[in-house]
């Protein structure tokens, strides 16, 4: 089957902005006793969605959240975040070309865990926001990743089979959604080793992701 349309991840991605991420969740936790390594969050919480996390974090650590303290500490991970990507400067150096030249062949989409505020943000300060034709953030299906929930309605929105999409991961619990729709994949190394990452292709960097680089996964 052909390439029909392409399907971008955010966080890790397009955006090298995983450690802010880690970086509010100990803000927010370290009150409650909480200490999130590095090695944990790379382990067992990236590629979730805030409310994957905090439930996680929860059980982990055996702290009574309540459905009402969780979205309290949604809503300030929230304000803390926009505050710390507000001034720019996030984005991969290799995005904007990246974006662009893919944008010229194909449709465009997102689909992340990160909150829409959030991935607004980011492709406004760098120009890119025209360039995609939709984004599925978190909450906005019924199940986050890695339940194939987020790529399903990627490929509604694109009007496309799911196995005509590719989608770019770089996290496990991405490729796993992915994969679990029905779409191709490539995986970029910027967050674990690329012999730790199953996909049809890994890459090493955004300038790697040429329209020539996809039609080869159709062949």
């Amino acid at each position: 089957m052909t390439v029909n349309a392409i399907v971008f991840d955010f966080d890790g991605v397009l955006a090298d902005s995983e450690m802010l991420h880690l970086r509010v969740y100990r803000e927010l936790l370290e009150p409650s006793g909480v200490t999130i390594t590095t090695e944990k969050y790379f382990e067992s919480y990236l590629g979730s969605d805030d409310e994957g996390v905090f439930q996680q974090v929860a059980i982990d650590h055996k702290l009574l959240l309540g459905d009402e303290e969780i979205e309290l500490l949604i809503a300030e991970k929230a304000r803390r975040f926009e505050a710390l990507v507000a001034a720019g400067g996030v984005m991969y150096p290799a995005a904007a070309a990246c974006v662009r030249r893919l944008a010229a062949v194909w449709p465009l989409g997102i689909a992340s865990g990160a909150r829409r505020g959030e991935i607004e943000l980011m492709l406004d300060g760098a120009g890119l926001a025209d360039a995609f034709k939709f984004i599925v953030a978190a909450g906005e299906t019924d199940h986050g990743k890695p339940a194939p929930d987020p790529y399903l309605r990627a490929a509604e929105l694109h009007g496309a089979a799911p196995g005509a999409c590719v989608a770019i991961e770089d996290s496990h619990a991405g490729l796993e959604s992915a994969r679990s729709a029905g779409m191709r994949t490539v995986a970029i190394a910027n967050t674990y080793p690329r012999d730790t990452l199953s996909a049809d292709a890994v890459i090493g960097s955004l300038d790697e992701l040429t329209a020539d680089f996809l039609r080869g996964l159709g062949r």
